[in-house]
């Protein structure tokens, strides 16, 4: 500042008051031009102050609601802008663009920092071969597509945050994440609230999205213990996080559709997570979920055709037979698991009640424990914030000359249908590897061996085969 007032003394030398008529620079005129320069001065040093204070507030008030741009932990998501708070520059203009590059994916800020902004993407393309049924229509070689889509997710400030996603999975377009949302502080824990169509927020797999699941499919879990109207629903949701836990409220109707003739079911939906231990190398996982749910009397159908082997073979299901009549269900489950340095496991059970009317409840029963590990020595993608799987941070990634990671997965799952007898039971055991080529690049590979007992439908009594799917996948 002292150089910079320096400059501005021999600058303005020139054009200090002269006599008229002379060339000499009069005493007078020279003390009240210094005197000028010294206000100024003063002026500029006391703004540059109270900017500076300005800054350290406003770093004090996002710091400890909007974390840094790569979350701290041993495994950590594809950044997410609207949780990234950019520290302004000083001096930058609310119309400059910073740039910087996430994981797959450009982010934009404004140079003031109060706004973000970042594409979102995925595409997950899969071919699936089965063999070995009794049946000759379920050994089928089918390509598909798990996910195609393409949305974005901001902020406005620290507080406001905003994502919206279409699927436009099997030529057909779907809104699938789309919400408003506000975070804060409350008793010292971070909260937030979001309106929208809302992502379910139950049990370990049920809650992690389909480019993060550890194998090709969710266990049955997180398929057939589910509200009739699926993984979305249209309404409000409030999460509040600890330092090692997390607490979720939902209530929704149904999910985005154009039926406005009939009254939308209405569900309730909780779930936590809690980890007793956590260490960089060690996390323990202990959760509970349920939900209860009214249904509209357009949902009164509730037949159920769950995958077991595959989703890419439509004859490979189990399935219940016709059940109507149905007026609402409940469902509850618990989880169980955790990690070691490079290895993991994970169990959840689960059950759904359905409430039919003049008839028995139909209940659906699952479990499944699965297990994995990566060779290459990374932490397993685990994210204790919410309580579910995400994309590994890749040690060394294809793009740096190294060999990505690679890890070994293995799972059991059990699923029944019973009403007054029962309906229809499977399992599958499934090996697979996947291979992360960076964080946001996987190739995966599942070998699956299944078992079906249908009472009705096509393909009906105990069926056993074996299917493999092979998935490609970028997420970004």
């Amino acid at each position: 500042m002292r150089v910079l007032v320096g400059g501005l003394l021999v600058a303005s030398a020139p054009v200090l008051a002269r006599e008229p008529g002379s060339n000499e620079v009069t005493d007078e005129a020279r003390r009240a031009e210094i005197d000028a320069l010294r206000a100024r001065l003063e002026a500029l040093e006391k703004r540059q102050a109270r900017d500076h204070e300005e800054l350290e507030e406003v770093r004090a008030v996002m710091a400890p609601i909007a974390p840094q741009l790569v979350p701290p932990g041993p495994a950590t998501a594809p950044v997410d802008t609207a949780r990234a708070v950019a520290v302004p520059v000083p001096g930058a203009k609310a119309t400059d663009v910073q740039v910087e590059w996430g994981a797959g994916a450009p982010i934009f800020r404004s140079g003031d920092g109060v706004f973000s902004f970042k594409p979102r993407g995925r595409i997950l393309l899969d071919v699936s071969s089965s063999g070995g049924s009794a049946y000759q229509a379920r050994n089928l070689t089918t390509t598909g597509s798990r996910a195609l889509r393409l949305g974005i997710e901001g902020g406005v400030g620290p507080h406001l945050f905003y994502q919206f996603e279409s699927d436009f999975a099997e030529n057909g377009v779907d809104v699938v994440t789309a919400f408003l949302g506000w975070r804060h502080k409350v008793l010292g824990l971070d909260y937030d609230i979001r309106i929208g169509n809302l992502f379910n927020d139950r049990g370990l797999e049920g809650s992690t999205g389909s480019d993060s699941t550890p194998f090709a499919e969710r266990t049955v879990v997180g398929t057939a213990i589910i509200p009739q109207r699926g993984f979305y629903g249209i309404g409000a949701q409030g999460r509040l996080f600890g330092p090692n836990w997390h607490a979720s409220l939902t209530l929704s109707g149904d999910d985005v559709d154009s039926a406005y003739a009939v009254n939308d079911s209405r569900t309730v939906l909780a779930r936590a997570h809690w980890n007793p231990v956590k260490t960089d190398a060690t996390v323990v996982h202990v959760g509970a979920w349920g939900f209860d749910e009214k249904l509209s009397s357009a949902a009164g159908t509730v037949t159920r055709n769950t995958v077991i082997g595959g989703r890419f073979n439509g004859g490979l299901r189990v399935s219940t037979g016709a059940l109507t009549g149905a007026t609402g269900d409940t469902g509850y489950g618990a989880e169980l698991g955790g990690y070691w340095r490079a290895l993991w496991a994970m169990a959840e059970l689960g059950r759904r009640e359905v409430r039919l009317a003049g008839q028995r409840d139909f209940l659906s029963d699952a479990w499944s424990v699965s297990a994995g590990g990566f060779v290459t020595g990374e932490t397993p993608p685990y994210n204790p914030r919410f309580g579910n799987f995400t994309q590994p941070r890749v040690s060394r990634s294809i793009l740096d000359g190294g060999m990505g990671a690679v890890e070994l997965t293995a799972r059991y799952e059990r699923l029944a249908f019973t009403q007054e007898s029962r309906l229809g039971e499977g399992w599958a055991a499934t090996v697979g590897v996947n291979w992360y080529l960076n964080s946001f690049t996987r190739l995966m590979l599942n070998g699956i061996h299944w078992h079906t007992d249908n009472r009705g439908g096509d393909f009906t009594g105990g069926d056993d085969g074996e299917t493999v799917t092979l998935r490609a996948q970028v997420s970004y």
